[in-house]
């Protein structure tokens, strides 16, 4: 008797085991019927914000419902994290997660969140290096002149971010650290208005996502000393590594997308076939390059481990600098 209901009670366990696979199969197969919000933390403009527009009209198209963007930007990306952290788990919410959201635990101390384990990586969109620009009339056209500029005015060159506890903010100290200068840091709460103000002269120099300042340092609008990844640029060919005057020098700024921890595996894995395919696409590719993007493709293990490498990374980088989280 007792073996009787021990096999019933397994036949009964192993039943709703299989109904619930069914289930999230069917929810995944018909996901999504409405419209999905992803969430950019970051104004209109800027890298983020551009290359989702684009992956976010490809699924619309691909999948038959509007992905809509909503830009919130605000505490280096935090408000819109902590927006999709609270939202339900279905897959309509996610979140344009960046570089930048590995290195603002380093910079805020309170946070409401854990990024590691409250956000689901889904994938990839693009990887991109950031760019040193220098506003026209600083006297310095290379880096090794504007390190020398920098110490003979110590504290009285600007250099602006697109953000406190961003990619940018990042490069700079790694670059302050390195260098050994003194610069009077300028945080704004984006890339297009850092950008509007450099190219009004009003700060002096800056470190930006590269695609966003890409159409000024063609027009002449601003000059590019260095790019900061490992690799010179495609985009700017003629523009040299920081690592080639900094020996190890290397901030790598990349753009994908997140969902609130416990979304279904099922649509986490549609979400990252769908948007890898959307990767694939020549369109998508060309503008990506003219941006001087590339697609950065990855499943959503790879995409935790290097969130996990890079927060750890850059932990190290605000200690050995001696930065106060806020």
């Amino acid at each position: 008797m007792q073996l009787h209901r021990r096999l019933l009670l397994h036949l009964v366990a192993a039943g709703a085991a299989y109904l619930t696979t069914l289930s999230l199969n069917a929810y995944a197969q018909s996901y999504p019927t409405r419209s999905v919000h992803i969430i950019v933390g970051f104004p209109a403009g800027g890298t983020a914000d551009i290359v989702a527009r684009l992956v976010g009209q490809c699924l619309s198209e691909k999948l038959d419902q509007q992905f809509v963007i909503e830009n919130r930007p605000g505490a280096g990306t935090n408000i819109a994290t902590e927006t999709v952290v609270r939202a339900p788990p279905d897959g309509y919410t996610l979140l344009a997660t960046a570089s930048t959201n590995t290195i603002n635990p380093a910079f805020y101390s309170n946070l409401n969140f854990n990024f590691v384990r409250d956000i689901t990586m889904v994938s990839g969109i693009s990887r991109q290096p950031l760019v040193l620009d220098v506003y026209p009339s600083v006297p310095v056209t290379s880096v090794p002149e504007l390190i020398a500029y920098a110490k003979a005015n110590p504290g009285h060159l600007s250099m602006a971010s697109f953000g406190t506890g961003t990619t940018s903010q990042a490069a700079i100290e790694l670059f302050k650290m390195m260098a050994g200068v003194s610069l009077l840091h300028v945080p704004y709460h984006g890339s297009a208005p850092m950008v509007t103000d450099l190219l009004g002269g009003r700060v002096q120099t800056a470190i930006d996502a590269l695609p966003t300042s890409l159409e000024h340092i063609r027009a002449g609008k601003l000059r590019a000393l260095a790019v900061t990844t490992a690799t010179r640029s495609e985009a700017l060919p003629d523009v040299p590594t920081l690592g080639e005057f900094l020996p190890g020098y290397e901030v790598v700024g990349w753009v994908g997308v997140g969902a609130p921890a416990r979304t279904p595996a099922e649509v986490v894995k549609k979400l990252n076939e769908e948007i890898n395919i959307c990767l694939g696409d020549a369109g998508l590719l060309a503008r990506l390059a003219q941006l001087g993007a590339t697609a950065f493709v990855r499943s959503p293990s790879e995409l935790a481990a290097l969130v996990v490498a890079e927060t750890e990374k850059w932990a190290e980088v605000t200690k050995f600098a001696g930065i106060t989280p806020q």
